[in-house]
């Protein structure tokens, strides 16, 4: 009798790991575990650079279309409006390669000065200043093609409808997608207990 639960003690102990794993694992399955800081500013880091190579490659094919057209024989027709628009956007682009690349450079300069969390606030900040700045030149290079090609104020019309998108595309979504991720339950909410009730009473 003894063996029988000395046995019968044995097979629970061994099965109490796979009940944690299989019934406890299975309910926290959905939580990811803690993240340290080091390896979330490595995380930051890497979706940065991941995403500034996107905008880069963007930028610099605009930027490459802008600096050959001053060479072809087209621009000389140019009237003195399209000229500023030229070369304000030009500059827009140029203003935006500069963004995009400064957090390579700053990184080469600050590498091994443990300074990698400034490094990231910074790129994240140069990249949404970069985003923006390709914005003015994507619409600044449409609205010069389009004045050669479409007559009147049909090219100001179409420029405008394109800019209202790529705004709903690049911020008005992340910015919606941010508010309603706000107003869901929160990760570490029990079950059936409602979002707000964690919050402190006034």
């Amino acid at each position: 009798m003894a063996l029988m639960h000395e046995s019968t003690g044995r097979t629970d102990s061994t099965r109490e790991p796979v009940g944690h794993g299989g019934v406890a694992g299975a309910a926290h399955g959905e939580e990811e575990p803690p993240e340290s800081a080091r390896e979330r500013v490595n995380r930051r880091w890497i979706e940065t650079l991941q995403e500034t190579r996107v905008a880069q490659t963007g930028v610099q094919i605009l930027f490459g279309f802008l600096l050959s057209v001053a060479f072809t024989p087209l621009f000389r027709d140019l009237d003195a409006f399209d000229r500023v628009v030229y070369t304000v956007t030009v500059v827009l682009g140029a203003s935006a390669t500069a963004a995009l690349i400064a957090p390579v450079s700053i990184h080469r300069f600050l590498s091994g000065q443990r300074m990698k969390d400034d490094l990231v606030n910074t790129a994240s900040r140069l990249m949404v200043c970069g985003m923006v700045l390709l914005a003015l030149t994507i619409s600044g290079t449409l609205l010069l093609i389009l004045r050669v090609v479409v007559p009147g104020l049909l090219a100001e019309v179409l420029v405008g409808s394109v800019m209202l998108w790529f705004a709903v595309c690049w911020y008005g979504l992340p910015l919606w997608l941010r508010r309603r991720s706000g107003r869901r339950e929160p990760p570490g909410a029990r079950p059936g207990r409602p979002s707000g009730s964690g919050r402190p009473r006034s």
